[in-house]
């Protein structure tokens, strides 16, 4: 019966509250960005203790839009040839904005335990011209924060969190994403809530909600607040696109809110059930949680002792209908765009190499799911024990 078992990535938790809500903003007949939007921001802000959240219409374009501000921002003014130390392991558009913006990135390592940044590796690489730290909160699994807080305290360097996988993790009994001067957040299809598209940053910086607001639209000053000179009614200030998110997805994202505590509650369990079963796996390495993690999904990554096994265990989950991938993006040094960046310096990169190469993720669903988890360790360890 095994090669009968589907286990998808990824999946939404959907139902007719979320179809209701994409009925009434089509009945309205207002789908640009409007009062669903300022809503739906408002109650974002408040769920996370936060003064302010601006929406976006990728967790992506929440990523480009604040690294851009931070180029007009009267504190930061990130410019071309400023260092950014960054972990080699997370998505693409973590590093995508600095191309354009010209600044110099400096890699370092992952911590294999927990798959966020290394911060003795963070230590040594920073210099004089480091203005930036980016930590990933990766797969769920909150980044060492308090750490990572002190140091930029003590440097005067801001903090970043790319959130966009661990939405509702904690540390400390504070929520990831609230740690740095700003965070991102995605709302795709795969990640904790669902508005079809969409992202959203959090801050408590009024300065930076504004630029935020203007990047998002045209850079002018029509969304900002009363603090900024609105008199004339076409305003524009500073260098912006058009990344404004839809009502329906703002809608949506509404009713997902509502649902945020439930579904990281049921990825937690299943979290759980997996590192129970796992945790003493001859065969496998596995995350270890930092705080409380809240389960984008579940990675694996083989024992050295065991790497010559993956293609033979990619082709018996493929077999099996069970969906797989690399870890996050895996590392940039192992993609052909990594030629386009400005690398000051790369530290040792075993680690994030190592779970490129020999890690993969399966999907964790906001259902219970602990008999599936035990039915795939067994059809896993059987690859091993012949």
């Amino acid at each position: 019966m095994l090669n009968k078992l589907k286990h998808v990535l990824s999946s939404q938790y959907w139902d007719q509250k979320e179809i209701n809500s994409i009925k009434k903003v089509i009945k309205s007949g207002q789908f640009t960005m409007s009062k669903k939007v300022n809503l739906f921001e408002k109650k974002f802000a408040k769920y996370f203790n936060s003064k302010y959240a601006v929406m976006f219409n990728s967790g992506s374009s929440a990523n480009f839009a604040t690294f851009f501000s931070f180029m007009f921002h009267s504190k930061i003014n990130l410019k071309a040839n400023d260092e950014v130390i960054i972990p080699a392991l997370a998505w693409s558009t973590t590093y995508s904005p600095f191309y354009y913006i010209k600044a110099k990135l400096v890699l370092v390592d992952v911590d294999k335990k927990t798959l966020n940044i290394d911060i003795k590796q963070v230590i040594k690489s920073i210099s004089k011209k480091t203005k930036l730290i980016v930590a990933v909160n990766l797969l769920g699994n909150p980044s060492d924060l308090i750490e990572l807080k002190k140091i930029c305290n003590k440097k005067k360097i801001t903090l970043f969190e790319d959130n966009c996988e661990s939405l509702g993790a904690k540390l400390n009994n504070k929520y990831t994403g609230t740690f740095g001067l700003a965070s991102s957040t995605s709302f795709f299809y795969s990640h904790h809530m669902s508005t079809i598209e969409g992202g959203m940053v959090l801050t408590n910086n009024l300065e930076l909600c504004n630029l935020l607001k203007q990047i998002r639209a045209h850079g002018w000053t029509r969304d900002t607040t009363k603090i900024v000179n609105k008199k004339k009614e076409y305003n524009f200030v500073i260098p912006g696109m058009n990344l404004r998110p839809t009502e329906i997805n703002a809608a949506i994202g509404i009713e997902q809110l509502k649902k945020l505590k439930k579904i990281v509650g049921l990825k937690r369990k299943n979290y759980l059930a997996y590192y129970k079963i796992f945790s003493t796996s001859k065969y496998f390495d596995i995350i270890h949680e930092n705080g409380i993690n809240s389960s984008f999904v579940l990675p694996f990554i083989l024992k050295t002792k065991y790497k010559s096994y993956l293609q033979e265990l990619r082709k018996l989950l493929r077999k099996n209908n069970i969906e797989y991938r690399i870890i996050a993006g895996g590392s940039i040094t192992k993609h052909p765009f990594y030629k386009y960046f400005d690398i000051k310096k790369i530290n040792k990169l075993d680690n994030s190499n190592y779970i490129h190469n020999y890690g993969f993720v399966i999907g964790n669903h906001p259902e219970l799911m602990i008999n599936k988890i035990k039915i795939i360790s067994k059809l896993m360890d059987s690859i091993f024990i012949k």
